[in-house]
């Protein structure tokens, strides 16, 4: 027993010896350090380059056609500002204002009315400017307009006043401007003196007589015109001494199914009677 309590005291002064050389450091790893990074200030580059950048906003191709008509929708979220050096050159530049440029008004010039929209044109024919109207039916039986117009210039010529008529006499008429006045005049034409157009009578005024091609909206009358150079000329004065009057009256046969004027029937002294009414042979007196 001796022995034994003598190999265990020899045993402990040993581990006592062991545990007293040990070193004072725990042999597990040492910790990572973790360093804590102060709040970078807004302008330091290295804190906005590891800043995830923003992605864009892609827009389909038809959305982003549709964006003017699509006013009611919400509008787009705005991209947060970026600040710091980074951020000054990334940030997309400003866009300029849109600007509206107003189109500048064209005269046309008289016989150039293919420059003329079609917004205020009738019968089809830009250069026949005017309005439609609603049927007219007359009082009197055989009187009326199917499809009236009100026009109120042809090929840049002004009318003197509103003339209703159908769309077949407003053609006619732009026929003989261009082909039987035009030509025949020194001067261009500005304006077409109106004596008479759409009236529900009969003809010539006359008590029993037919109704007038007048009271069918396929009749025009016209008393005088006026030139660009100032001159106005009269078919009751000026008719019988001025040759350009003449011509003009002689080049609208055929143009219209009749044509009368002074010294015809006593009852167109004063102007020119033109009607587009359907003949085999045109009259013209």
């Amino acid at each position: 027993m001796q022995a034994f309590g003598a190999l265990v005291l020899v045993t402990g002064l040993m581990a006592g010896t062991a545990f007293a050389d040990a070193p004072q450091t725990s042999p597990r790893p040492a910790p990572r350090t973790v360093a804590v990074m102060a709040d970078a200030p807004d302008n330091a580059a290295p804190a906005e380059a590891l800043r995830p950048r923003a992605r864009p906003a892609v827009k389909l191709a038809a959305v982003a056609a549709a964006e003017p008509a699509m006013s009611f929708l919400a509008p787009a979220r705005p991209e947060p500002a970026r600040k710091g050096f980074l951020g000054s050159l990334f940030r997309p530049k400003a866009r300029p204002p849109e600007t509206v440029v107003k189109a500048a008004a064209v005269r046309t010039l008289p016989g150039s009315a293919m420059v003329q929209t079609r917004r205020g044109s009738v019968c089809g024919d830009p250069t026949i400017r005017g309005a439609t109207l609603a049927p007219i039916s007359g009082k009197l039986r055989g009187c009326g307009i199917a499809e009236p117009v009100q026009v109120t210039s042809i090929d840049g010529v002004a009318l003197s006043m509103a003339a209703t008529m159908d769309c077949g006499t407003a053609r006619a008429l732009k026929s003989w401007i261009n082909r039987g006045l035009r030509p025949n005049v020194p001067s261009e034409v500005v304006k077409l003196q109106i004596a008479g157009a759409y009236t529900c009578r009969s003809r010539n005024n006359q008590r029993g007589a037919p109704v007038s091609e007048h009271g069918r909206g396929k009749a025009v009358d016209v008393s005088g015109f006026t030139l660009a150079n100032g001159k106005s000329v009269s078919i009751a004065r000026d008719y019988h001494r001025e040759k350009m009057i003449r011509a003009s009256h002689k080049a609208a046969c055929g143009i219209f199914g009749t044509t009368l004027g002074p010294g015809s029937d006593g009852f167109h002294e004063d102007h020119l009677h033109f009607d587009t009414v359907a003949r085999r042979t045109p009259y013209c007196r």
